[in-house]
């Protein structure tokens, strides 16, 4: 049984994410689980964290893991830059940022919200164990030393979210080429950076991320993405991997929707160090039976 927590855990303040579709409150206390998670099973999760069967506790010792090894929402958390997924939003945007495909990344870090960077060990530093942050509140220690890093807080005082403000701060900071993540919850922010990008006639590739709770509604901001990942949703799987001209994966896929997203897919792809098959598809999307994540029958979507 994994180590628990006491009341002495480290966090700072009062943070809620998203985990395998539970939304779940970080504090003092611990991590609460606040709804069921909306996944039975993930191939992924097994083998990050051992589950073969995914329920509320699972997610507790998911997240609170993280907060014990790792420091998430705590003063002393750890930026590692090592790779945690084949595919991830950070390991992507970490190359791009190292090969000058893009000028800097606008993401979500825990303990500071919104933030923008230059240095691509450091975003995958921030991003590498994270999932969909709905709220976080600042920690000092974070933002220091995100800006230590060369990086750039959107709101220091309260950790504000708002990837569309990041997109115009890192304009403001000179940046032309920006690659931003969006999380599922959030999607109507993909449009609003839409709008933004042509009125400044700046580059900005989207990258839409943690997707395991999107309803249909939000696939008509999604389609606006240059990559998009599936996670564990069925309706992205259905609706936007046909739209496709690159996937990525087959577990939690990838979606490249544009001639940027294919690009810079392909760029990520140049650079990654393990071996690939490369085919042609008449159709996408292209799914391998009980390779994905299952949701539970109640949840589907």
């Amino acid at each position: 049984m994994p180590k628990e927590l006491d009341g002495r855990c480290g966090v700072c303040g009062v943070h809620e994410i998203y985990c395998c579709g539970s939304r779940v409150r970080i504090s003092s206390r611990g991590a609460d689980v606040l709804t069921e998670p909306l996944i039975e099973c993930c191939p992924l999760h097994k083998t990050l964290y051992g589950a073969n069967e995914i329920d509320a506790e699972t997610v507790k010792s998911c997240v609170e893991k993280k907060i014990r090894d790792f420091g998430l929402c705590c003063r002393n958390r750890r930026f590692d830059s090592d790779p945690m997924v084949a595919y991830g939003a950070s390991e992507m945007m970490s190359v791009w940022l190292e090969k000058g495909s893009i000028d800097c990344a606008v993401v979500v870090c825990d303990g500071a919200g919104t933030a923008i960077t230059n240095n691509g060990r450091f975003v995958q530093g921030i991003g590498a164990r994270l999932t969909g942050i709905v709220h976080t509140s600042p920690i000092q220690e974070v933002i220091e030393r995100i800006e230590r890093n060369g990086g750039h807080v959107l709101d220091k005082a309260y950790a504000r979210i708002d990837q569309l403000e990041g997109v115009k701060l890192a304009v403001k900071r000179g940046f032309r080429h920006i690659a931003v993540s969006v999380a599922g919850f959030q999607t109507e922010a993909i449009s609003e950076i839409r709008r933004f990008e042509d009125t400044e006639k700046i580059g900005v590739l989207v990258f839409s991320v943690c997707n395991t709770r999107v309803e249909k509604r939000d696939v008509k901001h999604i389609t606006k993405s240059d990559l998009v990942c599936a996670s564990a949703s069925t309706t992205l799987r259905r609706e936007i991997g046909k739209r496709a001209l690159l996937q990525i994966g087959v577990t939690i896929p990838v979606y490249a929707l544009t001639p940027k997203g294919k690009e810079l897919a392909l760029t990520y792809l140049a650079a990654f160090k393990d071996k690939l098959v490369v085919f042609r598809a008449n159709q996408l999307p292209y799914d391998v039976r009980d390779r994905g994540p299952r949701m539970r029958t109640s949840t589907r979507k």
